[in-house]
Formats: C-alpha cells, structure tokens, sequence
C-alpha cells in the first residue's frame, strides 16, 4: 500500500509550478482546477493539465498525479473531468461534496471515461473534501454510499479528506492558532470514515507557511486524531508531513517488540502480556501490525 502522508497541491495554469510539483518528494500531487485557478482561467488549465497527467504515464519515476475538479454545482465539473481524465491521472479530488448522490454521480461518470478511453475500469481513485456544515453534518450518509455498489463495480472512494478554509468560513468561524474549534469537525470524520470501513482521513492544509514549528504540532495532533496525511499548500511542507505521518524509527522498533513477545506468549496460551512496562493484549498487537504491514508497503 502507497504512503499517503503528503498530498501537494499546485496550480493548474502556472506550467512551471506544475513541472516542479511533479519532481517533488510528495506522495500525490493534486493538480488544481479548483480554488488556485482564476474564473477567467479554468478553461484554459484543462489542456495542460491532462497533458503532465499524460506525461507521467511513461515516467520512469512512478508519481500519483490526481486532478482537483471543481465542485458538483459549478459549471465546470462535467468539462473538467471529460478533459483531464485518461493516462497517467491516478485519481479525482472532489472538493464540497454533501450526499453520496454526489459521489455516485461522479462515479458513473469517471467509470465511462474509464470504459471510453480504455483504461482498467475502477482504477481512479475519487477522494472527496468534505468542507461545509452540509457535509460535515451528513458525513455518515455521506459515506453510505461505500456500502452501495457503485456504477465502476469496484468503489472508487478509498478516503476522504477535510478542508478547514472552507468549512470555517462557511460556519463563520475564526480558528485560533492551535484550532480547536475545529476538532469536531475532525473527529467526526475520522469515526464516520473508520465505520465506512475507509482508510484514515487527509487532513486540511496548514495556511500559515512560516510557522514550522506550528505545522509540526499541527501534525502531531493530526496523527494522534486519526488522520494519516496532510493536504500541502507549499513545498516547504512535504518533508515535515512526510516525517511527522510517518511512524519513526522508535515506534518501528516498538511495534516489532510487541509483536514478537506476544507470538511467544500467545504460543504459551496467554493473550495479555506486559511488554515495556505497558500492557499488551490482542488490539495492541493488531495495531503493531497494522504499522509494520505499512512500513513494508502491504496492505
């Protein structure tokens, strides 16, 4: 399984930002329909957009390249994505989405581009950001839909992710720097997207870029709520988001310890065992595992 720690947007119509973009170290680069595009511009983007996404089709260097549409009820989702999606576009970022209509919607679509244009059908991925009181406040509906069979035949959604900007302002709120008004929100969709059974959710970009240190417990905070990866703004942040989602040397070597001396208790018939000073039963174990599965790239 890929990491998913750092998600960099950049700017659809600046061909400069995009080519530096794609030679970064994030895990996926969004290029951006959506919000960093003038209104004035969103037609123009579509074309070299879908060709850098086309480009990395026969790239030596495997990157994840997603494209952020615009919004459902805007009028340029439909063009967005009949002009971007084909070769080398490994997933979609939905931004807004309130119902699983939404997401069934956009479903049926990439699913006949995908027929249309002959790429293995159910392949793209379709991250929906949740960043109004609508969405947030329906999550759980929201997020029926993975239960429903979807029009690809294989459910496209594999997480979801959370824009803070939008949802504050659409709340009315004036997060302080540490952004406690928004753990509500966060949590929420941290529990609706573990009983959907997806994987854990992408956290809202940090807008304030000359504050390492504040990212930096931003993201630790992040990691202890549930999230598994950021939304980035700059590049500057990739490294730190890279390093703070990811799990350290120490809990690699912890996780291992555990896992170790409980397949020698539980060979002894006991399932609660004290591994440095700390109590160890089965969800600690599953957990151990869980980690070092990721360390190595498996599911």
């Amino acid at each position: 399984m890929p990491f998913n720690r750092s998600f960099l947007f950049a700017p659809g119509n600046h061909p400069r930002r995009v080519a530096k973009a794609l030679a970064l170290d994030a895990d996926v680069v969004i290029l951006d329909l959506e919000d960093s595009v003038a209104v004035s511009e969103k037609p123009a983007a579509r074309k070299p957009v879908a060709e850098a996404l086309a480009a990395l089709a026969g790239a030596r260097r495997k990157i994840r390249g997603f494209v952020r549409v615009n919004a459902m009820g805007t009028p340029y989702c439909f063009r967005d994505l009949l002009d971007t999606i084909g070769p080398g576009v490994a997933g979609v970022v939905l931004p807004k989405v309130e119902s699983a209509a939404d997401l069934h919607a956009i479903d049926w679509m990439i699913a006949n581009l995908e027929r249309e244009r002959g790429l293995a059908t159910g392949t793209l991925e379709l991250m929906p950001i949740v960043e109004t009181a609508v969405g947030v406040s329906r999550i759980d509906r929201l997020l029926q839909a993975r239960r429903l069979k979807p029009y690809s035949g294989a459910w496209r959604v594999r997480r979801i992710a959370f824009g803070a900007g939008d949802y504050s302002h659409d709340l009315g709120l004036v997060p302080t720097h540490e952004e406690p008004e928004l753990a509500h929100a966060r949590s929420r969709l941290v529990l609706a997207s573990r009983a959907a059974e997806l994987e854990a959710p992408i956290d809202s970009p940090w807008f304030h870029f000359k504050d390492r240190e504040g990212f930096k417990r931003a993201i630790e905070r992040s990691r202890r709520a549930g999230f598994q990866g950021r939304l980035c703004i700059h590049p500057d942040q990739i490294a730190d988001a890279n390093e703070g989602y990811g799990p350290t040397v120490e809990e690699i070597a912890e996780a291992e310890r555990i896992v170790a001396a409980f397949r020698i208790a539980e060979a002894t018939g006991s399932a609660a065992i004290q591994v440095g000073g700390s109590m160890v039963d089965y969800p600690v174990v599953y957990r151990a595992e869980r980690l070092l599965k990721a360390v190595k790239g498996e599911g």
